[in-house]
């Protein structure tokens, strides 16, 4: 499977580069920003696996944008680690209020922040898996392993099945067939590129009879991505 993706929103040049250093040699990828405009646009663009947010920042503070990002349902969900010199207990409150998932205090270790990470990644995965995703009447239920349309049960294989998960747990970003084969086959797994259009047909397939299939639209030049919007670059 892909690594996780760590955005770092932090104004100090010198903070972002051991960290990411410490994230890189940790397998993770990692994102960075300068400030919490920067901050935002990655996470809308890029939807970073978790990002660590710096409290103290020029114009917009951290805090702000972790409220901000609590608030819109599309970002809610991003796990967020608050970084910051402030260490009083009210301040700590303050940022578990707001959203954020843990609270750490500078100067920390690397080891620490790496064990802290973990965990995060590890509570919201756990919470994910058992979370139905519903998209404009379509719903995959991961604990019953089900797929309703319009409450009428979808059958597909598999691999449809987990395709599409991912496709509902990712949308609005087009994804080329390597990026498909790694996150729904795994890294290690020898599969032909084109496989992945045969089970596109397939999924496409079994949604068609509910008009579902019109979700998953082919990019050209890219690959694929799951869109309720219309499909005007496939």
């Amino acid at each position: 499977m892909s690594r996780n993706r760590i955005l770092i929103v932090d104004d100090e040049p010198a903070i972002r580069e051991m960290v990411a250093v410490a994230l890189e040699l940790a397998d993770f990828d990692v994102l960075e920003a300068e400030n919490a405009q920067r901050g935002h646009e990655i996470i809308v663009d890029e939807r970073p696996d978790l990002v660590l947010l710096d409290w103290m920042l020029p114009s917009v503070t951290g805090i702000e944008l972790a409220r901000r990002l609590k608030r819109d349902e599309t970002t809610n969900e991003v796990p967020i680690i608050m970084l910051t010199a402030k260490s009083e207990e009210d301040n700590k409150i303050q940022g578990l209020d707001v959203g954020a998932d843990d609270y750490i205090t500078k100067p920390f270790s690397t080891r620490e922040l790496i064990s802290r990470i973990k965990a995060v990644l590890r509570r919201a995965s756990s919470v994910a898996a058992e979370k139905a995703i519903e998209v404009e009447g379509l719903c995959l239920d991961p604990v019953s392993h089900r797929i309703s349309a319009d409450d009428q049960p979808v059958d597909m294989g598999p691999t449809e099945y987990r395709l599409l998960e991912f496709f509902m747990s990712h949308q609005e970003r087009a994804y080329s067939r390597t990026q498909l084969l790694d996150q729904v086959w795994g890294a290690n797994v020898y599969v032909e590129d084109r496989t992945i259009d045969v089970h596109i047909r397939r999924l496409r397939k079994a949604l068609a009879p509910f008009d579902y299939d019109r979700f998953i639209q082919t990019v050209r030049g890219t690959g694929y991505r799951f869109s309720i919007k219309s499909a005007k670059a496939g």
